[in-house]
């Protein structure tokens, strides 16, 4: 699973739900609302924590149908999206915390020169204020959201997107993560990927994945790269 280390890179993107921030309080607050909103049985955290990973739509669809792949009534789920919207708006930061390491990996890579980025597929009508509120939007220079371009991942297009953006290759750009979305992303793209095991990966370890290295932090994901 360990590819030879230190990995020589010149630019690290970190996924957010699962990876930078634990924010399944605050998306588990507003799934429970939606769900009492429309009469439907109560959903507990720790079921919704395994319903995150592929944004908002496939998360409501995931509650309302309480099915990882199946598909609500058109009409139930025109209903439920914007209740859903409106709690997380009012909520997005309210529980939401970095997980520890993150900030001084943050730092660190910065401290080595490397360009970090931010891509996520939350949208960015969400994912900016959560990043501010939390005081992570300065670390990165680039940040892209689901919404940002016309693919999102496991799509390598935003990847892809910031290599363009860094003028670099892939091979030396590093995707930290949390998810199958963010491993097959990576490979697609032709870049490393390393990934954290305290996310929000459907439930499923993280070493089942196709990835270079499974860290326990930021911090120490930092340890294993170098500037190129």
């Amino acid at each position: 699973m360990n590819k030879a280390t230190p990995l020589a890179v010149k630019a690290v993107v970190i996924d957010l739900d699962g990876t930078l921030l634990d924010t399944a309080p605050d998306l588990a607050d507003a799934a429970m609302a939606m769900a009492a909103d429309l009469g439907l049985p109560p959903i507990m955290q720790d079921e919704v924590k395994t319903y995150i990973g592929n944004g908002v739509s496939r998360l409501v669809k995931r509650v309302l149908t309480r099915d990882m792949q199946a598909d609500p009534a058109p009409e139930l789920f025109a209903q439920a999206l914007p209740i859903y919207e409106r709690h997380y708006a009012e909520w997005v930061s309210r529980k939401s915390r970095p997980f520890p390491g993150v900030v001084d990996g943050l730092k660190a890579f910065k401290a080595m020169g490397l360009r970090v980025a931010c891509i996520t597929n939350k949208a960015e009508r969400f994912t900016h204020p959560l990043l501010k509120d939390t005081g992570l939007f300065d670390y990165f220079e680039l940040i892209l959201s689901g919404d940002s371009l016309p693919e999102r991942k496991p799509s390598p297009l935003p990847l892809l997107h910031a290599c363009q953006v860094f003028g670099i290759a892939p091979a030396e750009l590093l995707l930290i993560g949390d998810s199958l979305n963010d491993t097959q992303a990576a490979r697609a793209a032709g870049c490393p990927v390393f990934c954290v095991p305290y996310g929000y990966n459907r439930g499923r370890p993280v070493a089942e994945l196709d990835l270079d290295a499974v860290v326990p932090s930021l911090v120490e994901a930092s340890k294993l790269v170098v500037k190129a």
